[in-house]
């Protein structure tokens, strides 16, 4: 007995609801988000390479654990890099990778909405 099988239909995929959306905000808040990070990757964009206390005098009001805190979780996450060299005291500077650089425009875009609306 010979049998005719019809073509399998594939699936459509399911269009997203609002529910299940995912939404980068959060992840991009993780990794810029906070009193600190942004000011340290826009002394970092803007007036290049900083050594730690460099950036403590030039942030004001930072302590030097949440410096560090902030610096490290930066590193970890590939916005600025470590460079420590050999020295006594050691000396540590600290820059902003290419990830970071490519946030200039949305620095820009930020400066711009603050003048608009005078902020």
């Amino acid at each position: 007995m010979n049998k005719i099988s019809k073509p399998i239909k594939k699936p459509k995929a399911p269009m997203q609801s609002v529910e299940t959306y995912t939404c980068p905000m959060p992840d991009i808040a993780k990794l810029i988000g906070g009193k600190w990070k942004l000011i340290i990757l826009q002394i970092l964009i803007f007036h290049g390479t900083k050594r730690f206390n460099e950036m403590r005098r030039i942030i004001g009001g930072i302590t030097q654990t949440m410096l560090t805190n902030q610096l490290r979780a930066l590193e970890n996450d590939g916005l600025i890099t470590r460079k420590i060299y050999p020295e006594v005291p050691p000396r540590v500077e600290y820059t902003v990778t290419q990830r970071a650089l490519d946030l200039k425009d949305m620095f820009h875009a930020m400066h711009a909405w603050w003048e608009k609306y005078d902020v």
